[in-house]
């Protein structure tokens, strides 16, 4: 909870904020010079003007907010806030003031260019600040409004994956238990690797330690489901895995690609009376993954009536977008007598063990 009282800056430290705080001082520069344009020769020397007084101030306050970064970021949102207003105005002050006494110097007298600075002292002064102070709480408004957002969200994917996580227990343990319960009498031994298999599966699908893995622990978890299934439906579920290309150490949200097997399972396998074939392929192409689950279908469209089959592909696409943005997506169609679901997010690994 204490996360949610503090107030969240972005790193301005980082050359992408930095660029982005360049881009809003021009952007500003131009509206203040459109606002007060009189003729072409005056507006261009009013742009540059503004633009070269902007810079300095927002670049100042950014390298001020990187340096208090951090001890902003342990204050409350009160205190943080005061912190940062005072750290975003200075700069402000300290810039309207050394340019008023730069127009008031000689050397601008005497070169012709004292009528490029500000006359009025106190009132550019203040003017300044207090234009400085509205700007800036506006955006420490924004980026306290978004950060909060973006806990919601990250708590709502938290919640759909507990919901995720409950709707896998009662009718696969079931028929799990059935499965087991059948071996023990005519298979000790089969009986207790799916007894194995069945602990394994619940501890990594239901640990709620981590909420991103690597995918060859959740391609892992989806074998260990295919072999319990297999246990079940014997000889009518067959799955392909295509996965060689695949990098292994990259990062996946938990519960990504096991759901997508049970989906395959339950809403096309069971549904033929010969079974069927599963197809997961995965490939890498322009730093993007793209994961693809097959299965088929009944020719009549015709499916099971097991529930689920939507919120689990709507909870996976949520959490793929939280954790890459718009470069994640999700793809479920129907091809012919297929479903077809198609996972595409960027290639990121997990850091090494050891690594600096």
């Amino acid at each position: 909870m204490a996360e949610t009282r503090r107030l969240h800056l972005p790193d301005f430290c980082a050359p992408r904020a930095v660029l982005a705080v360049l881009l809003i001082v021009g952007l500003t520069a131009l509206v203040l010079a459109l606002s007060r344009m009189g003729g072409p020769p005056g507006f261009w020397t009013d742009l540059a003007r503004t633009a070269l007084f902007l810079v300095w101030v927002g670049l100042a306050g950014a390298g001020l907010l990187c340096a208090a970064r951090v001890p902003i970021g342990r204050l409350d949102v009160i205190p943080g806030t005061a912190l940062a207003l005072l750290l975003i105005t200075a700069p402000v002050a300290v810039v309207s003031e050394a340019a008023f006494r730069l127009g008031a110097s000689e050397v601008m007298g005497l070169g012709g260019m004292s009528n490029l600075f500000p006359s009025d002292h106190w009132p550019f002064l203040l003017r300044n600040v207090a234009t400085g102070l509205v700007v800036a709480g506006l955006a420490l408004r924004y980026f306290y409004v978004t950060h909060q957002w973006r806990l919601n969200i990250e708590a709502q994917a938290r919640s759909r994956v507990n919901a995720l996580q409950a709707r896998i227990r009662p009718h696969f343990l079931y028929n799990s238990m059935n499965t087991i319960a059948a071996l023990t009498r005519s298979n000790p031994a089969q009986a207790e690797e799916a007894v194995q298999d069945l602990a394994d599966l619940f501890r990594a699908n239901l640990s709620e330690k981590r909420s991103q893995i690597t995918l060859k622990e959740e391609l892992e978890v989806a074998r260990i489901y295919q072999r319990i299934e297999q246990l079940r439906l014997g000889d009518r579920l067959r799955v392909s895995w295509q996965v060689q290309a695949l990098p292994m150490r990259a990062l996946v949200p938990s519960l990504t690609v096991q759901p997508l097997l049970e989906n395959a399972i339950g809403h096309g396998i069971e549904t033929l009376p010969g079974g069927g074939e599963v197809v997961v392929h995965g490939d890498v192409a322009d730093g993007l993954i793209v994961l693809t689950v097959r299965n088929p279908l009944p020719l009549d469209g015709t499916g099971s009536s097991r529930s689920g089959h939507g919120f689990a592909l709507a909870n996976i696409r949520e959490r793929l977008t939280l954790m890459y943005g718009p470069r994640a997506d999700v793809i479920a169609t129907r091809q012919g007598d297929e479903y077809l679901v198609r996972l595409r997010f960027p290639h990121v690994e997990a850091a090494r063990e050891g690594a600096a």
